[in-house]
């Protein structure tokens, strides 16, 4: 398996609406994504100076103050968390070959490749959090995508998000429903994008967990995939600029 640039693979596979480079920072225009197509980036070393000049972009964009803060970068770490700046949502990067979860057969309807998604997919999402603005996400897409449509005991059973960048499948917006939980949905999902994932020339396959999904992060790890990155957020908490 290659060493993918996994922020790439994030960008190509769940995209910001636009993006403006003014060095050193990347400005991402969420349009009500979320943090990850929101969040404004470092392409290299920073100076307090460069950090007031990023809030002040990210204001007049009528955005949240918010970083992402990738391997490598603890000076701007540091400078943030000076500036009151909170930790949110630290992630972990899992990443396997397709192949790996491609041994298992998946029982027939248990998961139905869709796209564009379905009026019951998009409610199951709404339901849990992912709404119109996150459906956006993956439309702007450029890549081969699909979405994922499970079904347990013939019932919905959740929807998940999966598309290609650079010969990465990365699984993005996994929701199980309620009541269809702890019943084996998340592995078959798994499984269903790696077939998936392999037939549409993909050499990895990935996916990326807050730290704090517990039952996600084992399920990922129980599945012989192995942590490849990690990163996590640096927010305001007042959505004001925080300088004296």
């Amino acid at each position: 398996m290659t060493t993918p640039d996994w922020y790439a693979v994030i960008d190509g596979t769940w995209p910001a609406a636009t993006y403006r480079e003014e060095d050193p920072w990347t400005f991402r225009e969420g349009r009500g994504g979320g943090s990850r197509v929101s969040a404004t980036t470092a392409d290299g070393p920073v100076t307090e100076t460069d950090i007031d000049r990023a809030e002040e972009a990210m204001l007049a964009m009528d955005q949240k103050l918010i970083f992402q803060i990738r391997e490598g970068q603890e000076d701007l770490d540091r400078m943030l968390a000076a500036r009151g700046y909170a930790i949110l949502d630290p992630v972990t990067i899992y990443a396997c070959a397709p192949e790996t979860l491609c041994d298992v057969a998946i029982p027939r309807v248990t998961v139905l490749q869709v796209w564009e998604p379905l009026a019951i997919m998009r409610e199951i999402w709404a339901a849990g959090g992912i709404g119109p603005e996150r459906i956006e996400v993956m439309k702007r897409t450029k890549g081969p995508r699909v979405s994922l449509l499970g079904r347990l005991n013939d019932k919905p059973g959740g929807v998940a998000f999966v598309a290609i960048h650079d010969g990465v499948a990365m699984v993005h917006a996994v929701e199980v429903c309620p009541g269809q939980r702890r019943l084996g949905m998340g592995r078959w999902f798994m499984r269903a994008a790696a077939f998936w994932a392999r037939d549409n020339g993909a050499h990895t396959l990935s996916v990326m967990c807050t730290d704090a999904n517990g039952p996600a992060n084992g399920l990922y790890r129980s599945l012989g995939m192995t942590v490849t990155g990690h990163y996590h957020y640096r927010h305001s908490t007042t959505g004001r600029v925080t300088r004296d």
